[in-house]
């Protein structure tokens, strides 16, 4: 063993709590230790903001709505939302119109342009689809999307604008600190030989 692979190792046995080397763990995005209670502090933040503004349809907890929201942004279905959320479908769709969070097939079997101009003309959301012959789930539905779209052009999709820079924000540095690791890790190594034994 040359003088800089003994000096690594030393250095190695210093900082590590075991003498085994393991390959590192990718974490979920927006992880940037084990503890990512920053990134679900700023969540939990903009949440607790939304519900003083706005009337939530769900009672579900502030850490629920927090967790639904970064779940969203990994590309999570509702169905797959409800059973790691411990849901039912419904539920999830309410508490994603609470925190404006739309997806494009929300009410892709309703016409909202229709509804919304007999809502315009000042009929009940629920009465002008029922009016156009669509069952009350259906209605619910498509009142639900156009009260959130409202509610978030008011504010001009703030809300929904900083979950992604929080999100984005954590996963840049995930992405930074795992280069500056890789990196690190390349240039201490760079002229060390490669057959050794410990």
């Amino acid at each position: 063993m040359d003088e800089k692979t003994e000096e690594l190792r030393d250095i190695f046995l210093d900082v590590a709590e075991d003498e085994t080397v393991t390959e590192s763990q990718s974490e979920p995005r927006g992880t940037l230790t084990s503890d990512d209670a920053p990134v679900r502090e700023r969540l939990v933040d903009v949440v607790e903001r939304m519900r003083d503004r706005f009337d939530f349809e769900t009672d579900l907890a502030t850490e629920t709505y927090a967790e639904l929201v970064r779940r969203f942004y990994d590309g999570q279905a509702d169905e797959q939302l409800a059973v790691d959320l411990d849901l039912d479908r419904a539920t999830v769709f309410r508490a994603r119109a609470d925190l404006h969070l739309l997806r494009e097939d929300d009410a892709a079997d309703v016409d909202l342009a229709a509804i919304r101009e007999r809502v315009a003309d000042g009929a009940d959301p629920m009465a002008a689809a029922a009016t156009l012959g669509y069952d009350e789930p259906a209605a619910e539905r498509a009142r639900a999307v156009l009260r959130a779209r409202d509610a978030s052009r008011r504010v001009s999709q703030r809300y929904r604008s900083e979950f992604e820079e929080i999100l984005t924000d954590a996963d840049i540095a995930v992405r930074l600190t795992a280069s500056a690791h890789e990196d690190g890790l390349a240039e201490a190594t760079e002229d060390i030989e490669t057959d050794v034994q410990f």
